[in-house]
């Protein structure tokens, strides 16, 4: 029976989400050189007609059609066949599928938005405009059917991942990881200045992605239901807790705290929170968001340190987010909290830390081959990935799109 309270609670809930693709195209253009700042913007935003489309005619399909050996859905589903305003037997029996169906969709249009931060200023357009496809079909479709849809094969074996801890930020940081060996490092790394042209646009851009979190991680519940609620307190409490630990180990670390920071440690801390959100405690929320403030900016030291030019930090946030939020649900969960789910290690059960680590393993392998194979694919049809040296030395603004963000 279709809830007028949760149909309008998801709706909006899927309007927030939305708003975190922009808020994710300011976040990563401010951290920037001027000179690429359209290009970046460019690299999210398009991303919601190209997936819109692709979840339309076979995404929806792929991931929440019936199930096909646990691997994949059928396309059932095609151009939307069937999926009408009636509720769904399997997904969410008190909103209309066309509801859930849309709501599914931003989620796939964010993920490979994300990986857009590692490949950040070399890569051309039309290389990037196919992999991303190719990405969201072969890597993101399967993913989320194994871990959400019915019958899916991870799912079956009892991995949890309340709004994306493994389908969203562990693909895509592992997509990143890929992207980023077979891409090279950008011209001059080491050698030139790579400060970023616009931190207020960069925390424009947080704020947006935290306020569009409350629905990505509260509307997982499909309900406006208590679930929701605790979903949504305890992303509020891990994003604060992620952006406290951060400031106070870079304060210690070089003396003195930095808005990036700030920026960085509060992603981190909503991003880690993301598979656990709706399984754990308050305070269980604190402490993820803690620890994933602490080893987010630990990661992201080591890449400095090492030379390694993931541009925008993915995978040190997200995808080290999405591997230290998939274990971490498998410690704190709690079916005090959320019937549905699980008992962690820390209520008597150490099998389920088990299931999670398996999850993380599976999904982080999968999501890090398949993206090197098409990125070597998309490299032979287009004859190269990156833009050539001059127009990197340009600025994609103008070597890509003939425009300039600031006319100075």
């Amino acid at each position: 029976m279709i809830s007028g309270a949760d149909t309008a609670f998801i709706l909006i809930s899927a309007a927030l989400v939305l708003l975190m693709t922009p808020g994710l195209a300011l976040f990563y253009a401010g951290m920037v050189r001027g000179k690429n700042v359209l290009g970046t913007i460019l690299q999210s935003f398009i991303m919601i007609s190209v997936i819109s489309i692709e979840w339309v005619y076979i995404g929806y399909s792929m991931a929440f059609g019936p199930d096909v050996a646990g691997f994949v859905g059928d396309l059932s589903f095609f151009a939307l066949n069937g999926v009408t305003s009636a509720p769904s037997s399997e997904y969410a029996t008190t909103i209309p599928q066309t509801v859930f169906m849309i709501y599914q969709c931003m989620f796939a249009i964010i993920t490979p938005a994300l990986i857009t931060g590692a490949i950040a200023e070399r890569m051309r357009f039309g290389p990037f405009l196919i992999f991303s496809l190719a990405w969201a079909i072969v890597v993101y479709n399967p993913v989320c059917h194994w871990v959400w849809g019915s019958g899916g094969w991870l799912g079956a074996r009892g991995v949890l991942d309340f709004a994306g801890g493994l389908v969203v930020h562990l693909t895509s940081g592992m997509a990143a990881l890929a992207a980023v060996i077979v891409l090279g490092p950008r011209k001059g790394l080491g050698r030139e200045s790579f400060i970023p042209h616009s931190l207020p646009m960069t925390l424009l851009g947080t704020g947006l992605l935290w306020f569009g979190w409350f629905g990505f991680n509260g509307g997982s519940a499909l309900a406006a239901d208590g679930i929701a609620a605790g979903a949504f307190v305890a992303t509020h409490l891990a994003g604060m807790a992620g952006m406290a630990m951060w400031t106070l180990v870079e304060w210690i670390h070089y003396k003195r705290p930095t808005t990036l920071g700030a920026a960085s440690g509060a992603i981190a801390g909503l991003a880690t929170v993301t598979p656990a959100a709706g399984f754990i405690t308050p305070n269980a929320a604190i402490i993820i968001g803690l620890i994933a403030g602490f080893c987010c900016y630990t990661a992201v030291s080591f890449k400095n340190k090492i030379g390694f030019d993931d541009s925008l930090d993915v995978v040190g946030i997200h995808g080290v987010g999405g591997i230290i939020g998939t274990i971490c649900l498998g410690i704190f969960a709690s079916k005090a909290v959320n019937s549905g789910g699980a008992d962690g290690l820390l209520a008597g059960n150490a099998a389920f830390l088990g299931t999670q680590i398996f999850g993380v393993a599976v999904v982080g392998a999968y999501a890090f081959i398949a993206s090197i194979i098409l990125l070597k694919i998309t490299d032979i049809i287009c004859r190269g990935l990156r833009v050539k040296e001059e127009d990197e030395i340009l600025g994609l603004d103008q070597s890509s799109h003939s425009e300039t963000a600031y006319n100075m």
